[in-house]
């Protein structure tokens, strides 16, 4: 068998040896080797990397780890996101400070009304006392002045019934605690003595000190001496 590049013959149409071109003098023809460097400008062409500026509509992605320009605007889309964040939060600083404000001057202005009414509320209950104290002072003066004690009597008796209307009128009641059960909610006992009958013990026999109601709530115990 020739070897590469050897000349050999080719029978002719005619019965005539027609020298083979070797192949050393086809890679020297100047068309296959036009042919040549088109081939391989094409496969250059093809293995060339995309880039944007010869494939504009390629996807691509800078993260190695994800496919297409979906992630490429996401650290924007972050910055975007932290952005709104504090801007929401700064308007939850904004939102708390104006309600703490409001609640502050709230409880100022409660209380100040408070006090008002409370004040407000004494001094009405004195303005009404003032006609029983003026009465008190027409008493004393009664007592230099009189020696009917009758007529003493009668007004006193009058001044006392008038100051129990006023605080009545106000929510004022007295406890009823004689021949009642005892009873700690309601009594404070001073001391104990024999009870003259069963049917008196651990009941009230005596009453040392008054007690009373404001409203139907107990602004005074009464002090109580129980049986035993």
């Amino acid at each position: 068998m020739p070897l590469f590049g050897s000349m050999t013959y080719v029978v002719g149409l005619q019965g005539q040896n027609v020298p083979k071109p070797a192949v050393g003098s086809i890679l020297d023809n100047p068309t296959f080797a036009h042919n040549t460097e088109k081939m391989t400008k094409k496969d250059m062409t093809e293995k060339e990397p995309i880039t944007p500026e010869n494939e504009p509509g390629i996807d691509i992605n800078t993260d190695e780890n994800m496919s297409g320009t979906s992630h490429l605007n996401e650290p924007v889309a972050e910055e975007s996101e932290i952005e709104k964040l504090r801007a929401e939060l700064a308007e939850m600083k904004d939102k708390l400070l104006r309600k703490t404000a409001e609640f502050d001057n709230f409880r100022k202005r409660n209380a100040k009304e408070r006090l008002e009414l409370i004040v407000t509320a004494g001094r009405e209950v004195i303005t009404e006392l003032l006609d029983v104290l003026d009465d008190c002072d027409r008493a004393q003066k009664q007592f230099e002045t009189s020696d009917d004690v009758n007529q003493l009597k009668d007004g006193v008796t009058l001044i006392f019934n008038k100051l129990r209307n006023k605080l009545q009128a106000r929510g004022l009641k007295v406890m009823e605690a004689v021949n009642t059960e005892f009873n700690t909610d309601l009594h404070e006992a001073i001391t104990e003595i024999p009870a003259p009958n069963e049917d008196m013990k651990g009941k009230v026999m005596d009453e040392v000190t008054k007690g009373y109601y404001l409203n139907d709530k107990i602004i005074r115990f009464a002090k109580v001496v129980v049986g035993k």
